[in-house]
């Protein structure tokens, strides 16, 4: 089977290499092609740009390349630039893709299309309506509604996969600025903090997505993914702190005061995301496709921790 997957100098994209690397043409638009290889692609996802050229006797595409979220964005128009990579180049790939009869396009979405929290007691579903806040969000949403206008319009069968923060080997932002102050096991203020909220190893991810490639049940389905065990902030970084070898040492303070406290000094988003619930319901996911996550939370940051650095 020949799979095109786009990303390929990504986070998600790299590790999908590794597990594809002998039925794969990748499309990258930044970075170094790796030596001359005819298996990589120098391409814009655009809505301008022709996918011709590696396209041809492609049966399925993996779409992982988006434009992401920037600190400090200083773009005139950020939801257009946002509109043009995510969603008007991605529907442009993807008509190319069912006008050289491409049988399947799997799409990478998010699950801020659902938004960026869950009331108390809640989860997020796959039917839930698209409720995105920001920008990217918008972008993903409008993304997924033009695909599944194209699946119904073509022989082009669609799989969208809304996954929560992705970490593993290699991941950046605030995931590693965590794990950075779990290497340190500095006393952090997060005892009375008891949200929950759902993450996803990129090892589990990239099994959904393989899974994805071929299941009958996949076709034209959206699935929600994550490690089927939401969890606080408090017990992520727990178990963060015990991957380095260490007992955490966390401090009682009141969220509403750790809110109030952001508020003043400009930053309530970050601490928003530490304190909110953010719950995933992904039994349709498991059921439809017969899938489980293959490594647990637990396991998965253990692998974001190099083992020369660990104690014993």
């Amino acid at each position: 089977m020949k799979i095109l997957l786009t990303g390929g100098n990504g986070f998600v994209g790299k590790h999908l290499q590794t597990k594809l690397y002998d039925h794969t043409l990748v499309l990258t638009s930044h970075g170094n092609i790796l030596g001359n290889s005819p298996k990589y692609f120098k391409k814009t996802i655009s809505s301008k740009e022709s996918f011709a050229d590696c396209l041809r006797g492609v049966e399925v595409v993996i779409h992982t390349a988006a434009r992401v979220h920037k600190m400090n964005d200083l773009s005139e128009n950020p939801l257009a630039e946002f509109m043009e990579t995510n969603c008007f180049g991605t529907l442009n790939l993807a008509r190319q893709a069912a006008d050289f009869g491409v049988k399947r396009f799997i799409f990478l979405s998010s699950i801020k299309v659902n938004g960026e929290r869950t009331q108390r007691n809640k989860s997020f579903r796959f039917d839930d309506e698209r409720k995105g806040e920001d920008d990217y969000a918008k972008s993903k949403a409008q993304a997924e509604l033009g695909l599944l206008k194209i699946a119904a319009e073509t022989q082009l069968e669609v799989v969208i996969i809304r996954p929560p923060l992705v970490y593993g080997p290699g991941v950046k932002a605030n995931f590693a600025a965590l794990l950075k102050l779990a290497s340190k096991n500095l006393p952090l203020p997060l005892g009375s903090v008891e949200n929950k909220r759902g993450f996803v190893a990129v090892d589990n991810l990239v099994s959904l997505i393989v899974t994805c490639i071929d299941h009958p049940k996949a076709a034209n389905q959206l699935f929600l993914v994550s490690d089927d065990s939401d969890m606080s902030t408090s017990e992520l970084f727990t178990i963060m702190v015990n991957a380095f070898g260490k007992k955490a040492r966390l401090v009682k303070i009141s969220p509403s005061f750790l809110k109030g406290f952001a508020r003043l000094i400009g930053k309530k988003p970050m601490i928003d995301r530490l304190c909110d619930d953010l719950r995933l319901d992904i039994e349709h996911t498991k059921d439809s496709l017969d899938w489980t996550p293959v490594v647990s939370t637990a396991e998965g940051v253990k692998l974001c921790v190099p083992k020369r650095i660990t104690s014993k």
